[in-house]
């Protein structure tokens, strides 16, 4: 039962690399039809599986479904989307040389190999945990009153729709200025005048609220009614002659949304709420000694015990 045990961590842990390579090439390469007729003149019998159901053996360990079914969920996208023929295969070849390999040294592993194991079993079922917290959390409730903390008491945004004109000097944004007035297109203007990188689609700034744009320049804004034009306002950049086209008030999103932000916050929050409670609880105990920092790079330790 040891031995089994020893197997079956092992080959928990050991990375899927040895054999993904050549499953995308022969994933790639075309069939020899001859081949595959024979193939499937001597092809066995499809059966009625389960998890438990034996694909394989290496010496006494038994590789069942249910170890290649677990394989493939943790495999990474590309490989996801080989053909099912192709990804059976290549598991069933990659678990039989994991367990192939974990039995030559299962019976003599050495301190840091058994620690490490350790380090890795918990690391995978501490993942299993934080996975299952996750999704219980999630729920349409849950969702629906994170949603209503955000924005039932939330008063609409204002947002402003405006453009610029940016020159380097005060005195060419006072000309700038001169001549809107004297009723020059801003839009030309800007193409003519700008030289910021809206220029050239006419000084247009787009959609913005508070708090995305410099301070000098979202005070002027923020005073400004729809179609005026501001006197020269300097800011880090140069000086801008600034046109509010119009303004808006910017709705709250809809649940639907924005419900995948919902989710992740809600999921994430339960992780950190329930491992502060575990962490802390009364069964932890930090021991109250002193050791050197350092001791944690020698390895030499783990070749004495």
């Amino acid at each position: 039962m040891m031995n089994l045990t020893k197997t079956a961590l092992l080959t928990s842990v050991v990375a899927l690399t040895l054999s993904f390579g050549a499953w995308a090439q022969d994933s790639e390469q075309p069939a020899d039809q001859d081949a595959e007729q024979a193939n499937e003149d001597t092809a066995a019998p499809v059966i009625d599986a389960t998890a438990d159901t034996v694909i394989a053996t290496v010496g006494e360990i038994e590789i069942t479904l249910g170890h290649m079914i677990a394989a493939q969920s943790t495999l990474p996208q590309q490989y996801q989307e080989l053909p099912d023929d192709v990804l059976y295969d290549g598991l069933l070849d990659q678990l039989i040389q994991q367990n192939a390999l974990a039995q030559t040294i299962e019976d003599d592993l050495s301190r840091k190999s058994e620690l490490g194991l350790e380090n890795q079993v918990s690391g995978f079922l501490a993942g299993e945990a934080l996975k299952s917290i996750a999704d219980d959390a999630v729920s349409d409730s849950a969702v629906q009153a994170a949603y209503d903390a955000r924005f039932a008491d939330q008063e609409p945004a204002k947002e402003f729709n405006a453009a610029h004109i940016l020159v380097e000097t005060e005195e060419e944004a006072n000309e700038v200025k001169t001549q809107l007035d004297e009723g020059a297109d801003f839009a030309e203007l800007a193409k003519e005048k700008s030289t910021g990188p809206s220029g050239p689609n006419g000084g247009a700034l787009g959609w913005f609220s508070k708090g995305m744009m410099v301070p000098e320049f979202e005070t002027v804004v923020m005073d400004m009614e729809p179609d005026a034009i501001s006197d020269p306002v300097q800011t880090q950049f140069g000086w801008h002659v600034i046109k509010l086209i119009e303004t808006r008030l910017q709705e709250a999103p809809s649940l639907d949304e924005i419900r995948a932000e919902l989710e992740n916050e809600i999921r994430s929050k339960a992780i950190e709420d329930t491992v502060e409670n575990l962490t802390e609880g009364e069964e932890i105990q930090r021991m109250e000694i002193e050791i050197d920092p350092s001791l944690i790079r020698n390895l030499d330790l783990l070749s004495t015990e």
